[in-house]
């Protein structure tokens, strides 16, 4: 490996070990509203929603399996989707209507009062995100906004946000996957056998 990628990737752990570095009292607060939000809305017989775009839509997908199968230990099966996920509905979506709407119209058709969406935007500022976080307020279901940056306009949507402390979208979306697994296992610690 010559020196200059030897430099380069050493830059990069130092820039990821610096965001988790500074995540603090606030990140802890976040995964533990955020988790028991979640765990509300599926002991009232409700569900959690997760949708983002590009790896956060990775994100999404992987965060309902941890819920719908197994974390880190054996739990009842959880109302966990990823409206990510359904490529006839996403395709036939894209094609019959507005991008902006693609999360919106799932959000509409399957999320009722009491259930949580988890939104995650690196930027906060992506339009269909920002549209399903609306239309999810709009029901009474809460919003769980996954963000970085300043926020965007995700932030002041949310009911609960977390803002990874990071501009650049692979420190985010690093610093994204601690707060879902965090999330995921308080989740799964309520329903445990």
């Amino acid at each position: 490996m010559s020196e200059t990628a030897h430099d380069r990737i050493r830059q990069r752990l130092s820039e990821a070990q610096a965001a988790y570095a500074s995540l603090g009292e606030d990140f802890l607060a976040a995964v533990e509203q955020s988790a028991a939000m979640a765990v509300a809305a599926l002991l009232g017989g409700g569900g959690v929603y997760f949708v983002g775009n590009g790896g956060s839509a990775a994100d999404a997908q992987h965060w309902a399996a941890e819920l719908v199968g197994r974390y880190l230990e054996d739990h009842a099966p959880l109302n966990a989707h990823a409206l990510t996920v359904n490529s006839s509905v996403m395709t036939a979506l894209g094609n019959d209507f507005p991008a902006e709407e693609v999360f919106q119209r799932q959000v509409r058709a399957h999320l009722k009062p009491g259930d949580v969406l988890v939104a995650i935007s690196t930027s906060g500022n992506s339009a269909n995100i920002l549209r399903a976080a609306e239309e999810a307020k709009n029901i009474g279901a809460k919003v769980v906004g996954v963000t970085g940056r300043d926020g965007g306009k995700l932030a002041p949507l949310s009911d609960v946000a977390f803002i990874a402390p990071a501009d650049d979208t692979p420190r985010i979306q690093e610093v994204h996957l601690l707060f879902g697994h965090s999330f995921c296992e308080l989740v799964e610690q309520a329903f445990l056998k």
